[in-house]
């Protein structure tokens, strides 16, 4: 098993899986992992729906697809590469998406993370997101490919209706869990001297300058 660091550092996002089924116990390591993560005032109103029912994901599918089709697709093609990544990757990154989006439903375990509250708080996030980070650690050092994906918020009210959440839960994250078809390598991102600064914005931190 990978040491944090490197876990840490190749846990690319994983959208192509195998729709071979993953043991319920690597499941329940993946979801301790989440519940270990911090929450604001330590009250974890986290809660997970874990969904393997084949009919509820390709309810929610139909939102996600819609969402790909009318907002996520077009603007892909039409916008510039992230930092660290060339334009033939980011075509990759498309294709990777376009897969997922089209197997949605494939992926054998979603984790749908959520929070027990109604709130437009812009901290709530704290509450959630950091559990979700756990999770995706816990998934690439068992070897799962795993990814975070939030698209389905584009038609929250028809998605979360699909999930069947009760009134007072909404959901924030759903992480389709599986095997992957590719393999774990280095993730790509901006070097750290253009995003970190020191005392003042805009000015260099000299450790990683």
């Amino acid at each position: 098993m990978p040491d944090l660091f490197e876990t840490m550092q190749t846990m690319r996002a994983m959208r192509r899986l195998k729709p071979d089924p993953v043991p319920d116990d690597l499941i329940v390591k993946i979801l301790q992992a989440g519940t270990c993560a911090p929450s604001g005032g330590n009250t974890q109103k986290w809660r997970f729906l874990v969904v393997k029912d084949r009919k509820i994901k390709e309810a929610v599918q139909v939102w996600y697809k819609k969402a790909f089709d009318e907002w996520i697709g077009p603007r892909y093609l039409s916008s510039t590469p992230p930092p660290g990544v060339t334009k033939e990757q980011y075509l990759k990154q498309h294709a990777a998406v376009q897969y997922l989006t089209d197997h949605f439903a494939d992926a054998p375990v979603w984790i749908v993370a959520c929070l027990a509250e109604e709130t437009n708080n812009r901290g709530a996030g704290a509450s959630i997101y950091p559990a979700v980070q756990n999770m995706l650690l816990a998934a690439r050092a068992l070897g799962l490919g795993a990814t975070l994906t939030t698209r389905h918020l584009l038609y929250e009210k028809e998605a979360d209706q699909a999930l069947g959440l009760p009134e007072g839960v909404r959901s924030w994250a759903i992480l389709p869990i599986g095997w992957p078809l590719g393999k774990f390598g280095p993730i790509k991102r901006a070097p750290l001297a253009d995003v970190v600064y020191q005392d003042k914005w805009g000015q260099p931190y000299k450790a990683v300058g």
